[in-house]
């Protein structure tokens, strides 16, 4: 399931044409179209949006019973963009499912017709968002309800495909030891970090103390005196850059999912770092007024902090020219 980190490239830019038979700049390939009902047609498309791994664009079509609905369209390419994309598509659905009115719908993944490079794409429903920060309790209340309600299908922790964060992937192999799962999803880019930004002795003493003593005492402590913990469904990559509010302002959408199940607390863990906006502690806070914290309660910013590590090394897996400065800080 999981794969080793390859650098992901940015699909080869075939998209920008002077001459299309709809509006745009932006080709649709054929193999987009066949996902829809015969007689579908492009009304227009463009390039759409920033993204540091894929190419984006939104498409307005016109579908064969004469209405017309707007699509995005994410494409990565070569075999790290297959499994970029099969994720996210995943990844989408699997949040849908629990909570349909907290992401867009996705419609369907794919491969471009164009052999190369080899190009795979994600089309999901197109929804009008604000950039602004978040109102915290809608935000909060949602995804407190998704931690809740959802529920693993096999009981454990992982996920079925490999999803990644950035261009990250990551170890989500099924587990049923929540200590054993997390051990394995941190050591997984622990190792990634070192093979991309170079040895750090005085960082490998400390993360090999962390990783034998500090997360077995602490996340033991989740199962001991009987004691449980759900898996819960996770966003997964849950940043400021991931979140959107529909421009009526009726709902918080979350997009770009590296989804798996997990203990909940370790999605606001992802809330500490201080590059995201979403550290405000108005967030967190707002979170715990909708779900409590496991127990033992009075070990919860200990686990925060602990959950926050993980997001810390994965960014700068994600931000190589920048990966030794950021783990230094």
């Amino acid at each position: 399931m999981m794969q080793t980190f390859t650098p992901l490239q940015v699909p080869m830019d075939k998209s920008r044409v002077n001459s299309l038979d709809h509006d745009g700049d932006f080709k649709v390939d054929d193999n987009v179209l066949l996902k829809f009902a015969k007689g579908t047609k492009v009304i227009f498309a463009h390039r759409f949006g920033v993204s540091s791994w894929t190419v984006t664009a939104r498409l307005h079509l016109l579908l064969s019973d004469g209405t017309e609905e707007r699509y995005f369209l994410k494409s990565a390419s070569e075999a790290h963009g297959r499994t970029l994309i099969e994720g996210e598509f995943n990844a989408m659905s699997e949040l849908y499912k629990w909570a349909p009115t907290l992401v867009p719908k996705p419609h369907s993944w794919g491969r471009y017709r164009v052999d190369e490079p080899e190009v795979h794409f994600f089309l999901s429903q197109y929804i009008d968002m604000s950039d602004a920060m978040p109102d915290p309790h809608q935000l909060c209340e949602k995804l407190a309800r998704l931690h809740r309600e959802s529920a693993s299908p096999t009981g454990q922790y992982g996920f079925h495909v490999t999803t990644c964060q950035g261009r990250a992937t990551q170890c989500v192999a099924w587990e049923k030891d929540w200590t054993v799962f997390f051990t394995k999803l941190l050591q997984h880019v622990i190792d990634v970090d070192f093979e991309l930004n170079g040895a750090w002795d005085e960082l490998d003493r400390a993360e090999k103390r962390l990783i034998r003593f500090v997360i077995p005492r602490l996340l033991g402590a989740l199962t001991t005196e009987g004691r449980k913990i759900k898996p819960s469904l996770i966003h997964g990559d849950l940043w400021e850059g991931n979140i959107g509010t529909a421009i009526d302002g009726s709902d918080v959408l979350l997009f770009d999912s590296a989804a798996f199940y997990a203990h909940s607390e370790l999605e606001v863990a992802d809330w500490r770092p201080y590059y995201n906006k979403i550290s405000n502690k108005v967030y967190l806070e707002t979170y715990l007024e909708y779900q409590e914290p496991s127990e033992p309660k009075e070990e919860w910013d200990d686990r925060n902090r602990l959950y926050s590590i993980y997001w810390n090394v994965i960014y700068s897996v994600n931000h190589i020219a920048q990966g030794k400065a950021i783990r230094q800080v």
